[in-house]
């Protein structure tokens, strides 16, 4: 059972850090953009950021995938 929650979470993570890595943009409306008075972009750092925050995801689903399979077949 516990496996199987490992490969949903990796699920979850891939989704995000795909998401993040193709789209850095998606969620800065929602995030950022209330704070700043009048209409604006998203800086190229905050998008940078986003792209590296998608990678770590990417990577922490490999790790969660990993010890899924791991829990699964051993």
């Amino acid at each position: 059972m516990l496996g199987f929650v490992l490969i949903l979470f990796a699920i979850i993570f891939f989704a995000l850090g795909i998401l993040s890595k193709r789209n850095p943009t998606w969620g800065w409306r929602a995030n950022e953009a209330w704070k700043i008075k009048g209409d604006s972009e998203p800086s190229d750092a905050y998008i940078n950021d986003m792209k590296f925050r998608g990678s770590v995801s990417i990577l922490f689903g490999s790790f969660f995938l990993m010890c899924g399979l791991l829990v699964i077949f051993l």
